[in-house]
């Protein structure tokens, strides 16, 4: 069921959050956020270890900690639920999430898997529950500037696109993390950066209709694809490539969208400023700063939605689950990444 989202019979005049996860990504990028966001609160989080459970709240001044889900998932004092786990816990959370009747806003990549995406949205959806998904680059002004070029007709009809990221390989096996696990992850990597790229290009340019793709391992000690090569086409007629490299000794991040009178380009992780070139010779580059805490601007479209005010939340289970069908074909699952 692919519906944005289910409708709310009750609006909230408040939001009271309550975290499942609160990891490396809540410190800076969201956590703080829940409270700066204007009518929205962080009441309670939860982490597995008691002890990291309660540093956390102390030192971010939240009410309540827990080691046990089920005081978020079933609390008085919790009307939304941010899950922040590593993607193999997503898709249990946000289904006890579901069924508990809480709104719930879960971290990027959605799910580790399609299938369990599919499953989110589906229980979301029965429950009449609203599901959005952490792609916050959707609402960061840097990137709404990107959009809103192409969309004013800056280049044209847009034609082509082209991705590069390239990050610096782990200095050793032992520095790399979850998001090197295939059971945890999903994939290598490109589940994890790459998916930013997709989402966005199907915020900019619309749903990416099919994808071929091939996947090589260079680390000899990697157990997940640390090489993706794919070829995009779009449901507009846009076709695109894109390369992600993990395994290298230095950076390349480079986006461009290419239409039939210039392009535009802009870095997707590094900084680097909006470079529009339109016809005539016409050039507009752009500095444009992120938020301190990036997932702010995101979490206040989720808050206004929820409180019946402002525009919808433009990362939705809908949105994300299209950008999850295409990460299952760039990450090697025994298919041979053959297209759709």
């Amino acid at each position: 069921m692919d519906n944005d989202h289910a409708t709310r019979t009750t609006p909230l005049e408040h939001v009271r959050w309550g975290i499942i996860g609160c990891g490396d990504v809540t410190e800076v990028k969201s956590g703080p956020a829940f409270a700066r966001v204007r009518d929205s609160s962080l009441t309670a989080v939860m982490r597995r270890d008691a002890a990291r459970a309660r540093d956390y709240a102390e030192r971010h001044g939240v009410p309540r900690w827990t080691d046990d889900a089920d005081e978020i998932l079933l609390a008085d004092d919790v009307d939304a639920v941010y899950v922040a786990t590593p993607p193999s816990s997503h898709a249990q959370y946000v289904l006890r999430a579901a069924a508990a009747g809480k709104p719930v806003y879960v971290e990027k990549p959605m799910a580790a898997s399609a299938a369990e995406a599919e499953a989110m949205v589906s229980a979301c959806a029965s429950a009449g529950v609203p599901l959005y998904v952490a792609y916050y680059r959707r609402a960061l002004p840097r990137f709404e500037l990107v959009r809103e070029r192409i969309a004013a007709g800056a280049i044209g009809e847009p034609r082509l696109v082209a991705l590069d990221l390239h990050v610096p390989a782990p200095a050793s096996p032992g520095s790399v993390g979850w998001r090197w696990d295939r059971s945890v992850a999903g994939g290598g990597m490109v589940m994890d950066l790459g998916s930013h790229a997709l989402d966005l290009l199907d915020h900019w340019l619309g749903p990416i209709a099919s994808v071929d793709a091939l996947q090589a391992t260079r680390l000899a000690w990697s157990s997940v694809e640390d090489q993706v090569v794919a070829v995009l086409a779009f449901d507009s007629g846009v076709q695109g490539s894109a390369m992600w490299g993990f395994n290298g000794a230095s950076t390349r991040d480079a986006m461009t969208v290419f239409g039939s009178e210039g392009s535009v380009s802009v870095p997707l992780l590094t900084e680097g400023p909006v470079i529009v070139e339109g016809a005539g010779g016409a050039r507009e580059e752009r500095v444009v700063a992120h938020p301190a805490h990036v997932q702010e601007p995101l979490i206040a479209t989720i808050v206004g939605e929820l409180l019946g005010r402002g525009p919808a939340c433009p990362s939705t289970g809908a949105s994300a689950l299209r950008t999850q069908r295409v990460l299952d074909r760039l990450v090697a699952r025994g298919d041979g990444g053959a297209s759709e």
